[in-house]
Order: C-alpha cells, then sequence, then structure tokens
C-alpha cells in the first residue's frame, strides 16, 4: 500500500485515468472497425460515413493524450488512402 500522500493519490489516479483511456481507445476500434466492415461490403457511402466518425474518435483521443497526435494521423491517413484505393 502506498505510504506517501503523493503515492496514495497516484493510487486513486491511476485506475480512473486507465479506465477513461481504455473507453477511449474502445471507441476508437468501434469507429475504425466499423469503417472497414463498411469498405469490405462495398458501400462507399457508409464507408466515407465510417472514416468520418473513425476521424472524429482519433483526433478526440488524441486531444484527449490518450493516443498520441502522430499516430492519430497516421492511422487518419492510412484509412483515407483505403477508402481511395477501394473506390479507383
Amino acid at each position: 500500500m502506498a505510504s506517501h500522500k503523493s503515492a496514495v493519490k497516484r493510487a486513486r489516479q491511476t485506475p480512473k485515468r486507465r479506465d477513461r483511456n481504455r473507453a477511449v481507445k474502445s471507441r476508437v476500434q468501434t469507429a475504425v472497425k466499423k469503417f472497414l466492415a463498411a469498405l469490405e461490403t462495398g458501400d462507399a457511402e457508409a464507408a466515407r460515413s465510417g472514416l468520418r466518425g473513425a476521424e472524429r474518435e482519433l483526433r478526440k483521443a488524441a486531444s484527449k493524450g490518450v493516443v498520441p497526435a502522430r499516430q492519430a494521423s497516421r492511422r487518419v491517413s492510412r484509412l483515407a488512402q483505403r477508402l481511395h484505393r477501394s473506390s479507383s
């Protein structure tokens, strides 16, 4: 058990932060899966809508510090490339 005041506070904060980060990452994964599923079906409109949703979740995760900003940008870029390749 934590014995210093600061360590006690950290012990309180860590589980809250972990749960919040896990929830945000889960939302990102769900949005990306939804986009990829729409891409597989060939529904262009649903795929575009899915890309917007995935990008929104990734940008929000980056702004909250859950994922690094560069990682979010890279992932959005790669998803957009997949959409572009599928429509060509």
